[in-house]
């Protein structure tokens, strides 16, 4: 089994490509060791000294350190994942908690801007996940009140240095221009 990596635009966040399927269908975000417990392979990534989150894309895993160099921590990162795929394990616990990513429990807007907020999901959606998937990422809707658009930030974009220009810059200038409603972007936890 080969595992190609590929860095981010995060310093702190390492993309691992395994040439097979991760998550197909959604992604999931593991910021704790308590938060692992749902999925085998984050928990051994977890056990990796300095590994501080994981994060899980269709075909990827992002890997977050707080410390210590790539060049140290990536053997065990990479030996954890090859160990994982080679076994034959479910990558998720049966009967977890854990859910991926995409469902609207936690979404807020007022019914009268149902439509705007459509919009809104389907430029996230088409233009703006794709591009923030290829660097190991995720952002997903959260929220639309008084103009402003909430966005959760997950993977390599949690915490990256140019992940406030990327809002900025990028997705508020985009919904801002298909959208007259938008008149910022802001990030969740």
């Amino acid at each position: 089994m080969f595992i190609q990596t590929e860095v981010t635009p995060n310093p702190a966040t390492l993309k691992f490509l395994p040439g097979r399927d991760v998550l197909p269908g959604g992604t999931m975000e593991f910021r704790s060791r308590d938060e692992a417990k749902a999925s085998p392979l984050a928990e051994n990534l977890f056990a990796v000294d300095g590994v501080t989150g994981v994060f899980y894309g269709s075909d990827f895993v992002t890997v977050t350190k707080a410390g210590g160099e790539w060049q140290h921590l990536k053997p065990a990162i990479l030996g954890a994942i090859m160990e994982h795929f080679l076994s034959g394990h479910p990558l998720l616990v049966e009967g977890s908690s854990a859910r991926t990513d995409g469902s609207d429990a936690d979404e807020f807007f007022e019914e009268g801007d149902a439509e705007t907020v459509d919009t809104i999901k389907e430029l996230i959606e088409t233009r703006v996940r794709p591009a923030v998937a290829q660097d190991g990422g995720d952002i997903t809707f959260r929220g639309f009140r008084e103009g402003v658009v909430y966005l959760n930030m997950k993977g390599s974009c949690a915490g990256c240095p140019s992940s406030t220009a990327t809002l900025k810059q990028g997705i508020e200038n985009l919904l801002k221009h298909f959208v007259p409603e938008v008149q910022e972007v802001r990030p969740v936890a």
